[in-house]
């Protein structure tokens, strides 16, 4: 049984909790303050953000002051029995514990995605505090009580105004505070000067690229992905394993961009950098004097498409490509671009503690739609950079849009969803971040694509296979058709005598149900189709950089004792592929019709040849060769869809390596067994293969 304290003991905790109100009001008034005003008032300018920190100090310290408050106030004012006074004072006690629970959480976990809740909980908790306060002080008020006790007895009448000096205090040091962060010197585009408008009066051009502002950024504003691995870490060591963190730094790009400065100046990296180093083109150093993102150890060459080059991007300008995006700067908070010290420590926390700008402005909802990927993944050269003419070049936007998987065409077959460039080169992975879901799981940043090349001479051995991995998933199907002979049944010919073995005897030829027999005859011209489907490519495949990109069919016979009867498209000692070899590829021409293998696209006024397969259909080849008499049944037909990202002759002149070799990535293989048989004495002539060509 809770004995009932003696009245000595009574005036000795109201004596306790008189002492230490006037501070606990203080402190509950600047922090309820500092929170009702920055709500009210909305924004991200440099006051509000003094607000919060002096929210976060507020109420840090009324946890510590709560503790023996409350626990001293109960146990005064329990044994006075009234009922309705005691239950909204529990109320706003349960309150009081919420609000420092959740608010200490919001602090040391920061607002994760899976923690919005929390801080909502927080803040409706905050305004049924006010709300319960307030009852709790009404009822205290007009509640009966003993002659001659006073109604506040455990508040001095100095408390009040305390509470209103620490009030005025907290607004002086905000106020304070926000005047001398003004006066630090303010981050601005500094371009090199002069810069040269060479290709007209826009600063960007001939990239089609622009700015909110209309003029270049600071450095910061787009710079600096490193810091963002702080919080973002898995994303971040993705993104630098990627190609976008290596697109400027990527030794091929260094040696085209090189070239095009050499040959056309550093004013027609612009045309490149855009996409490759936004850095260099926003913050205006790709002018005579300047350094391009070729340059190593330049801002721009380790940053690459940097963290804010995508997240920046509030509009897609055209789908033409060319960085054809508008970048718009995030909003700043307190200390940004500050790496060190406890001006970072106050940056990132304010982050944490109040990211609603930062995910504003940093996962705008262009990020989702597929037209942002073609900002930079469709292109085309105007006259002012090739001195010829508007060329069409790489375009994987327009042929995902005409694909099955944008749902915006007419197919032979149907996706059930629509499937954008994300779903399939941003694929969700777990991590622990604060923007992953409720399932854990993030957008993978390592963007798998298709280039083998860089993460094998870089060693980056995890990002290579992720990429095999990627390719090899059954994007891509071949099929080597058997050569079915039309006008006859296998139940007509259900053994076959003159079918030979690789020993030499006779073998039998049977097969069920009446299908159409298949065998070849020894001395035949054979003709044999391969179908190569592009199965679950979004887009053209091969895509991207077509012209450096190198793929084909390796295509082999062989007969019952292992002999080579035929093959296309084998791999040289040199590690050049067979010419004869069927290639999925472009080959772009200059003015005088001179191969463009250099990749230096600025001399290219169209392609010589160009072959594809769009997304969801079938190419068919066709391929020829005697069936020699030495043959012995069966022949082995295989078909094998290689990949080696770059073209051997172009990786070797743009690495520098001439003995330099590249793995080649096996995307689909099928192959079939064909009998072979003697032509028999006499023919019948109603036995024809089903290409439609009659037997010799």
């Amino acid at each position: 049984m809770t004995q009932t304290p003696r009245p000595h003991r009574l005036n000795d905790l109201l004596q306790w909790e008189r002492r230490r109100f006037p501070l606990l009001l203080t402190v509950l008034a600047v922090t309820v303050t500092s929170a009702l005003t920055t709500h009210l008032a909305g924004g991200h300018g440099v006051w509000q953000q003094w607000t919060w920190l002096l929210h976060v100090l507020g109420g840090s310290t009324l946890v510590f002051l709560l503790g023996g408050y409350l626990l001293t106030h109960l146990s005064r004012t329990l044994v006075m029995r009234r009922l309705l006074t005691a239950s909204s004072g529990l109320l706003a006690g349960g309150a009081l514990v919420w609000l420092a629970a959740s608010g200490l959480t919001v602090l040391l976990l920061g607002q994760r995605e899976t923690l919005r809740w929390l801080y909502q909980a927080h803040v409706w908790t905050g305004l049924g505090l006010l709300g319960l306060l307030g009852l709790h002080l009404l009822l205290h008020f007009t509640t009966p009580r003993a002659a001659g006790r006073p109604a506040w007895a455990s508040v001095p009448a100095t408390a009040p105004l305390q509470a209103a000096i620490g009030l005025t205090a907290g607004a002086g040091a905000v106020l304070l505070a926000t005047w001398g962060y003004s006066a630090l010197p303010t981050p601005a585009p500094q371009s090199v000067q002069p810069y040269a408008l060479s290709y007209g009066d826009h600063p960007f051009r001939p990239s089609q690229t622009e700015t909110v502002s209309g003029d270049f950024v600071p450095l910061q504003a787009i710079a600096g992905s490193a810091g963002c691995g702080r919080c973002h870490e898995t994303i971040t060591r993705e993104w630098m394993a990627s190609l976008h963190g290596q697109a400027a730094s990527d030794p091929a790009y260094e040696k085209n961009v090189g070239l095009l400065a050499e040959v056309k100046g550093i004013a027609a990296t612009r045309y490149c950098e855009g996409c490759h180093a936004p850095v260099a083109l926003l913050t205006g150093t790709l002018t005579p004097g300047g350094s391009h993102g070729g340059q190593e150890g330049t801002p721009a060459n380790l940053e690459g498409v940097s963290c804010l080059s995508c997240h920046g991007i509030d509009r897609v300008e055209h789908v033409k490509g060319v960085a054809s995006y508008r970048f718009a700067p995030a909003r700043p908070y307190l200390f940004t671009g500050h790496d060190q010290g406890p001006r970072r420590w106050l940056h990132d926390l304010l982050v944490r503690i109040r990211p609603d700008a930062h995910r504003a402005d940093l996962a705008r909802p262009v990020l989702n739609d597929p037209r942002m990927c073609a900002t930079c993944h469709a292109q085309f050269m105007d006259r002012d950079v090739n001195d010829w003419g508007w060329v069409k070049m790489q375009d994987d936007y327009s042929a995902w849009l005409n694909s099955p998987y944008s749902g915006q065409g007419e197919h032979t077959f149907a996706h059930e969803a629509l499937t954008r460039c994300q779903d399939c080169h941003m694929p969700a992975v777990t991590a622990r971040d604060p923007s992953a879901t409720a399932s854990g799981q993030v957008r993978s940043h390592r963007f798998p694509g298709a280039n083998t090349a860089i993460p094998f001479v870089t060693g980056d051995r995890e990002q290579l296979e992720i990429t095999r991995d990627f390719l090899r998933t059954g994007r891509v199907r071949v099929t080597v058709e058997e050569p079915r002979r039309t006008g006859a049944t296998r139940s007509d010919l259900s053994v076959a005598p003159d079918t030979l073995g690789a020993d030499g005897q006779a073998a039998e030829n049977q097969a069920p149900g009446g299908r159409t027999p298949t065998y070849l005859y020894l001395g035949e011209e054979a003709r044999l189709r391969v179908l190569v489907s592009n199965d679950r490519v979004g887009h053209n495949f091969p895509g991207g950089t077509t012209d450096i990109n190198q793929v084909w069919v390796h295509f082999r016979v062989v007969d019952g004792e292992n002999r080579l009867v035929y093959e296309s498209g084998a791999l040289l000692q040199d590690g050049q592929v067979e010419p004869s070899a069927h290639f999925y590829r472009s080959v772009p021409v200059d003015r005088h019709g001179h191969h463009v293998w250099k990749h230096d696209l600025f001399n290219m006024v169209g392609d010589a040849y160009f072959d594809v397969i769009p997304a969801g259909e079938t190419d068919v080849l066709e391929y020829s060769f005697p069936v020699p008499w030495w043959a012995k049944s069966p022949l082995t037909a295989s078909a094998v869809v290689r990949y080696r990202k770059l073209d051997i002759r172009y990786a070797r002149w743009a690495l520098d390596d001439p003995d330099l070799e590249l793995p080649i990535v096996d995307m689909a293989r099928h192959g079939v067994v064909i009998p072979v048989r003697r032509r028999p004495a006499v023919e019948n002539r109603s036995l024809t293969l089903d290409a439609g060509m009659p037997e010799n």
